[in-house]
């Protein structure tokens, strides 16, 4: 129960920041996304997920560069706000679900992007194995920590506890984040 009410409050937050969020925080997320792409390759024939997807920055960053991007959270508010940056584009869903919980069959994703994700949740193990659990064997994961709740050496062990390889690992001073582009170990 403990757990869930965590989420709750969080998905609070996101509600009320939703229509602000973007004006906040576009130059951090851009960054980050930037980043994660100079070192992840996209296929025109993949399926990718956007794990807590928000009000939908990646989404510009990607949709032309692959065939079907879903994106998730638990935010009704962000929801609707990343509605609107795919109100033009017909490869992109979006589903209202739990990162925890996604309601995906196991190995489907090729790609599998969880940014500003792990923070707000109460157990970033469970996000991590679940996001293990619906992308492919060979399947990328853009995982991102926010450095006021993990320092480089605990984000880099909660990749490794989770058998993730990070492939490259950007903790640049000016991103309020560690960036990793991992693989299953």
């Amino acid at each position: 129960m403990q757990e869930w009410n965590e989420k709750r409050g969080t998905m609070r937050h996101y509600d009320q920041q939703a229509a602000i969020y973007d004006r906040q925080y576009l130059g951090e997320q851009n960054a980050k996304i930037e980043d994660i792409l100079n070192h992840m390759k996209l296929g025109l024939n993949e399926l990718v997920l956007d794990l807590g997807c928000g009000t939908g920055f990646l989404f510009q960053h990607i949709h032309k560069r692959v065939e079907f991007l879903v994106g998730i959270d638990l935010s009704q508010k962000a929801l609707i706000e990343a509605k609107k940056r795919t109100k033009n584009l017909s490869n992109i869903v979006l589903i209202r679900a739990d990162a925890d919980n996604t309601p995906f069959p196991d190995h489907i994703f090729d790609k599998v992007f969880a940014i500003t994700v792990l923070q707000n949740m109460p157990d970033p193990m469970k996000t991590i194995s679940e996001t293990k659990r619906v992308g492919k064997p060979q399947a990328m994961f853009a995982v991102t920590g926010l450095k006021k709740k993990f320092t480089q050496e605990s984000f880099v062990a909660l990749l490794k506890r989770s058998q993730l390889k990070v492939v490259t690992l950007n903790t640049n001073p000016l991103l309020k984040g560690h960036v990793a582009v991992c693989i299953n170990v």
